[in-house]
């Protein structure tokens, strides 16, 4: 199938009317779905070419494109609020996303997400905003959003979700212990989590990351 654009519902914020770029599988035949969310300043079609590493003839690949290319304004350790209406906008297109999935009969648990650098903090706050079964996770080199001591108070549970988290010790975006934290709430969500820091790696995907997300599809597509 050649990219083509799947229509969302309506969303409120300045993310609405957004497009989302697919590949793969049509939404409404393929038996799993894959979100990829790209990162500040790149495009959901910059994106959407990682899904070549990831090509199954049954899955349906989705990239959602941020407004001017940016999910939101500020870093991703700012206190939320200097994030908004950007942040919940965001939010709300993933949720909304993931649910017209649902729709045409791709249920969360068949639904695997993955994001890079912004797009990998706007994956992980949303699952931990959003807890229930996925398909899978993938972060990325990114962490939960917010500054400092934000309180992490997300109810629900993960169900055994695997996730996976990659980032370098030298990212200079993304702070290591800003991993170890979306790791621990995570996993208290009750993800089956896989963290991974690699030494002397800055901002950026390798190919052992690509490997294990690879993994995590075949386990997907198996059950």
């Amino acid at each position: 199938m050649t990219d083509s654009n799947f229509e969302i519902s309506d969303i409120d914020g300045p993310h609405a009317g957004q497009s989302v770029v697919t590949s793969g599988a049509s939404p409404d035949e393929a038996s799993a779905a894959m979100v990829l969310v790209h990162g500040r300043g790149a495009t959901a079609q910059s994106i959407l070419d990682l899904a070549d590493e990831f090509r199954r003839e049954e899955i349906a690949f989705l990239a959602p494109q941020a407004v001017r290319n940016t999910w939101y304004p500020q870093s991703f350790l700012a206190p939320l609020d200097a994030n908004q209406p950007y942040l919940s906008s965001a939010l709300s297109l993933l949720e909304t996303l993931v649910s017209d999935l649902e729709s045409v009969g791709i249920p969360p648990e068949r639904v695997f997400l993955l994001g890079f650098s912004q797009g990998a903090c706007l994956t992980t706050e949303f699952v931990a905003r959003n807890p229930r079964k996925y398909g899978g996770v993938a972060a990325f080199s990114g962490g939960l959003i917010g500054s400092e001591g934000t309180p992490r108070e997300y109810e629900g549970s993960l169900d055994g979700t695997p996730v996976y988290l990659g980032c370098g010790n030298r990212d200079p975006h993304i702070p290591v212990e800003r991993v170890h934290e979306t790791e621990a709430v995570l996993t208290e969500l009750d993800g089956s989590v896989t963290e991974r820091i690699f030494e002397g790696m800055a901002h950026g995907v390798v190919q052992e990351e690509i490997a294990h997300v690879d993994g995590m599809v075949d386990d997907l597509l198996s059950e």
